[in-house]
């Protein structure tokens, strides 16, 4: 996917609003054994990479420093005409940081007052002499509304043919 097409698909309303929001995402990799995994992850958005935190003894960093082939997925909504979804494939590099992924701090600040954040920070810096920081550049992006009717290609070819 060229880096014009991402950018377009990444400034849809829609794919904003799931960009800000305080869901977690779903990321997949494949583990040191070769199996597929999915775990939930948080993560924030920097206008470039999708930063994704987490100790360094977490079993995806050892398994993205050998395979970083990865896929992302940011979902809303309870019901069909609800339901939105950002599908993002692309490659992770790990890194080891000293202290706290700054990062990791400013996805919380999004979900606490000054007051909680100000906890969880100091909290953050007594537990974590390290961190993990995970970075996703995209190579490629989707955005899906399926109440809006933008939907994988097949199910639009198929709801088209269901509808002639």
């Amino acid at each position: 996917m060229e880096a014009q097409d991402i950018e377009n698909e990444l400034s849809l309303t829609g794919a904003q609003e799931l960009l800000s929001s305080t869901s977690a995402a779903h990321l997949a990799y494949t583990g040191q054994d070769g199996t597929p995994r999915v775990v939930p992850v948080g993560f924030f958005w920097t206008g470039d990479q999708f930063v994704v935190s987490t100790a360094t003894t977490a079993p995806k960093v050892a398994a993205l420093s050998t395979r970083p082939e990865v896929a992302l997925a940011i979902d809303a909504g309870n019901t069909p005409e609800q339901a939105r979804s950002l599908s993002i494939r692309g490659r992770a590099s790990v890194e080891i940081v000293g202290g706290v992924v700054q990062e990791y701090l400013a996805a919380a600040r999004k979900t606490m007052d000054a007051e909680a954040a100000a906890e969880f920070e100091r909290n953050c810096r007594e537990m974590y002499s390290q961190m993990a920081r995970i970075a996703i550049t995209p190579d490629w992006v989707r955005y899906y509304d399926f109440g809006a009717g933008r939907m994988p290609r097949f199910l639009q070819d198929l709801a088209e043919r269901h509808q002639t």
